[in-house]
């Protein structure tokens, strides 16, 4: 049984049930480790920032955030009901408010739990992948981030991507209750985009988790054609990986946070679950 998880947050802003795998994995994993779920449906307000709106305008603006709001509404008690179904104790909140209120409000809610769980988002302008972004960024915790139709929660195999960098040991170390569970865990370094020589490396790692009773081999390999993401990709197809642990990378770009190559590569196309400290 996962331990040392008790709070967890699922994060939704999808429409409607049938677009969030993040509900039956989160609720899966608050039942496997007996944890409460916070079920937040995150609503956008719409708004036109024009000086000059007629009150036709006006009335339709009022009317999308209804329909917008009763969408979301719905979502969360379809999820809290399947929560309490399954005897997750659970609580269901639903927040609209205009984008950077919304997203404030979910990284606040976020660093008073012990994980987010959240849908992966492969459009990167996204209002979706903008929360996402906020939650990892600015939320204070780990995030697992969904992939589409991963609707349960399996963490036997789990990959860590290695690069002896601070970023991936705060994962490694945020990731701990994971790797105990799992049977089997893999260290994987991939040369190609870095420098590793001076780094440390996965055999120096692996003695740290085996004190934690962790079960784990290390792996070092070349990346494909310098594509490190596409390597990781396969290299998890190889393993069988249920989940990535890897650390969260952006760079500094007119003051805004850009994620970095391989962060941005496996929130596009992986398949697997990520799960992603900063």
């Amino acid at each position: 049984m996962l331990q040392n998880i008790k709070s967890l947050l699922i994060g939704l802003s999808r429409d409607e049930r049938s677009q969030s795998a993040a509900i039956d994995y989160g609720l899966s994993l608050a039942q496997q480790a007996q944890a409460h779920a916070s079920i937040l449906t995150l609503s956008p307000k719409v708004t036109v920032t024009h000086a000059f709106v007629s009150q036709v305008a006006d009335r339709l603006i009022e009317e999308e955030n209804t329909r917008l709001l009763g969408l979301a509404q719905t979502l969360a008690d379809q999820a809290r009901q399947e929560a309490l179904s399954q005897g997750i104790a659970c609580t269901a909140e639903v927040v609209q408010e205009h984008y950077p209120a919304l997203s404030t409000s979910f990284a606040k809610r976020a660093r008073i739990h012990d994980l987010t769980v959240f849908d992966a988002e492969t459009d990167t302008l996204s209002l979706n992948r903008g929360l996402l972004e906020e939650g990892l960024f600015n939320g204070g915790a780990p995030m697992i981030v969904v992939s589409p139709g991963v609707t349960r929660y399996s963490a036997n195999r789990v990959l860590i991507s290695w690069d002896g960098s601070a970023k991936a040991a705060r994962a490694v170390s945020d990731a701990l209750p994971f790797l105990r569970a799992a049977q089997q865990v893999e260290i994987l370094s991939i040369s190609g985009e870095k420098d590793l020589s001076k780094s440390v490396k996965g055999a120096e790692l692996a003695p740290h988790l085996t004190r934690h009773g962790i079960n784990c081999a290390v792996k070092e390999t070349a990346a494909t054609d310098g594509d490190i993401g596409e390597t990781l990709r396969t290299q998890a197809g190889y393993f069988r990986a249920d989940l990535i642990v890897m650390g969260a990378f952006v760079h500094s770009r007119l003051r805004q946070m850009v994620l970095g190559g391989v962060t941005q590569s496996m929130l596009k196309s992986s398949k697997v679950p990520l799960f992603l400290s900063y």
